[in-house]
């Protein structure tokens, strides 16, 4: 089985668990990082939508999809509103996801589910960077 199929089988599989993960993930993320809970304006639909878009890129990114890293470049930009989030946030939220879906999965869960999942949330968290670099020197434009 390919990355994308581990982890489209996992996804499966903590969905028939009918397992949340956004819950978990945010009241790990927010311990970890206090202070940026009074970021969330609302944030039941903050938490739904960064806890799908982060599942889906790291689907994306193992599929080879064309949609990823435009979609990465436009989320790392409209972060910059609110000022200058620590890489280490970045990392530890996409890190903390995939701990999370394990947890969802259960006794499925796999060290070939763990290694699809890793390997991805590795990329994503260099794509990152690399937006974040572009972004500052201006590579995608000045007039946004």
């Amino acid at each position: 089985m390919n990355a994308a199929d581990l982890m489209t089988e996992s996804l499966a599989a903590a969905a028939e668990a009918g397992w949340e993960i956004r819950e978990p993930l945010f009241t790990r993320f927010f311990k970890a990082f206090p202070k940026r809970r009074a970021a969330f304006l609302v944030p039941q639909a903050s938490s739904i939508r960064m806890t799908d878009e982060t599942l889906q890129i790291m689907l994306g990114l193992a599929e080879g999809a064309d949609w990823v890293w435009p979609q990465i470049a436009d989320i790392v930009f409209t972060h910059r509103a609110y000022g200058p989030l620590p890489i280490a946030e970045y990392d530890a939220f996409i890190d903390m996801t995939v701990k999370e879906l394990a947890r969802a999965v259960g006794a499925s869960w796999s060290a070939a589910h763990q290694q699809a999942w890793q390997t991805q949330a590795d990329v994503l968290k260099q794509k990152i960077r690399d937006a974040r670099r572009e972004w500052a020197a201006g590579a995608f434009g000045n007039d946004v």
